[in-house]
């Protein structure tokens, strides 16, 4: 399941490939981005990337987000086996890096 929204100003694109993704999880990803939003307003754009790869034994699901963002963009990915949980292991991760970034 792949979708693209305009949220709050921010192109949002999640690609899943065939994974269907749950209200709560597209829900959680505009959280994410409204969490985050603190640290930069000048998002631009950001790509969820979500991957289920069933055939393997452990760290069966990928997420992955790049944030379109003035200078750098800033990108994280975490790998396990639950969709939500690594959600916030990347808001984590990009939080860190968006509050090292120098301000202008």
């Amino acid at each position: 399941m792949n979708y693209t929204e305009n949220f709050e100003g921010i192109k949002l694109d999640v690609q899943a490939g065939s994974i269907d993704i749950e209200k709560n999880v597209q829900e959680e990803i505009r959280k994410l981005l409204t969490r985050l939003r603190r640290h930069v307003s000048e998002i631009t754009w950001a790509d969820f990337y979500l991957e289920d790869k069933t055939g393997k034994s452990t760290n069966q699901k990928r997420v992955s987000i790049r944030f379109g963002i003035p200078r750098n963009d800033a990108f994280a990915s975490d790998t396990g086996d639950n969709f939500m949980a690594l959600l916030k292991s990347v808001e984590e991760k990009l939080r860190r890096q968006l509050e090292k970034r120098p301000l202008r």
